[in-house]
């Protein structure tokens, strides 16, 4: 008995044992997985996939742009008709006009038409004032750009989220890939440059230092709030404008000098009858004016609204135009597939082949048999 109880207590002391000493034996770590290794030719597909998908986010980023720029374009006609043709073509409008290009004349002296240039100089000024800056408190391009780039980067970084899951590359390797990839290159200073990881990745991108001065950028070769009418569109109207101010300046002048030398009740009834024929004549006239300088007006909102769409440096895709070139051209560079070679099959003879090296083997062996002659 005591043997028995003796014999179970060495089996369980032993067995105590055994556990202390697997708990105090440190576990082996497992081996690292060795890393995945991206063949070149998946490399060249990921880099088309990430083109692809600026392409992608560049559609419908127009589209938004567009539909603000719709809205713009019609707030701006509005403003046009209610207010700046009105004013233009109003009577006391006229004289104010004839007024300055009268002193342009006389302070610029002989040139090359200055009157026009000066006028169509303050045309550009009162349409910026009547129309441009009242619609941007509203809808302002330089606004619309911005949130035009951020959706393109938002739905860029959308994209290229599904491209490591559908290749198996894993995250860092990827990571390093974007970060190769070069999306703004506006330095010295340095911070002015930044990657496609940074663009897509950092939050909010307003602290992004190199989309700050992209931004700022681009800003600055817009102008500002939209472009008024340019020079093409705008002397023609200020030329016609000069010609007609100049003539009824020539008019009330004459008028003037007649009421002058009369004097007394009869030239005040010259001065205000020519006032009074001043002003039904300018009536008359006043709806072809309308309608000339509503023309030149409609043609001028044109061209604005398509730079605004379609100038890459200055309009509301200006931003992704920026970001998606420098991507894509980047990317151009190293979209030439590579070729992988595999091995070539071994060489395996033809039984015709085989065949004719027995006969070979055979004639020479008879050769050596055959006795020679002698």
């Amino acid at each position: 008995m005591r043997m028995a109880i003796f014999t179970l207590r060495s089996r369980v002391v032993a067995l105590v044992v055994m556990l202390l000493a697997a708990c105090a034996t440190p576990q082996r770590a497992p081996d690292a997985a060795p890393p995945v290794r991206i063949s070149e030719s998946v490399w060249w597909q990921v880099d088309s996939d990430i083109v692809a998908a600026s392409r992608a986010a560049t559609a419908p980023a127009r589209n938004y742009a567009r539909g603000f720029m719709e809205s713009w374009r019609s707030h701006v006609a509005k403003r046009i008709e209610t207010d700046f043709i009105p004013w233009f073509t109003g009577y006391w409008t006229q004289q104010w006009l004839a007024i300055k290009v009268s002193w342009y004349k006389l302070s610029i002296g002989e040139g090359t038409d200055p009157a026009t240039i000066r006028l169509a100089a303050y045309l550009q000024e009162q349409f910026r004032d009547r129309v441009l800056d009242p619609v941007a408190r509203e809808i302002d391009p330089d606004v619309v750009r911005g949130k035009t780039s951020k959706l393109y980067l938002h739905l860029l970084g959308e994209q290229l989220q599904g491209i490591p899951r559908r290749y198996g590359i894993p995250p860092d390797q990827f990571d390093r890939r974007l970060k190769d990839i070069p999306a703004i290159a506006l330095a010295p200073p340095a911070a002015h440059d930044a990657s496609l990881y940074e663009v897509v990745n950092a939050a909010p991108i307003d602290t992004l230092p190199a989309y700050v001065a992209l931004i700022a950028r681009l800003r600055e070769a817009g102008g500002g709030v939209g472009t008024g009418p340019s020079n093409a569109r705008i002397s023609p109207v200020a030329k016609r404008a000069s010609e007609k101010l100049m003539a009824r300046l020539a008019t009330s002048g004459g008028a003037s000098a007649a009421a002058a030398a009369v004097g007394g009740v009869a030239g005040m009834v010259i001065s205000l009858g020519s006032l009074g024929f001043g002003a039904i004549a300018h009536a008359n006239e006043r709806p072809e004016m309308e309608a000339q300088l509503r023309e030149h007006l409609g043609a001028a909102l044109d061209d604005m609204w398509h730079a605004q769409m379609v100038d890459p440096a200055s309009g509301v895709m200006a931003g992704v135009s920026y970001l998606s070139g420098q991507i894509e051209d980047n990317l151009a560079r190293t979209l030439v597939r590579p070729v992988e070679f595999e091995p070539g099959p071994q060489e395996v003879p033809l039984p015709i082949e085989e065949g004719l090296q027995d006969e070979e083997s055979e004639e020479a062996a008879v050769r050596d048999e055959d006795p020679v002659d002698e």
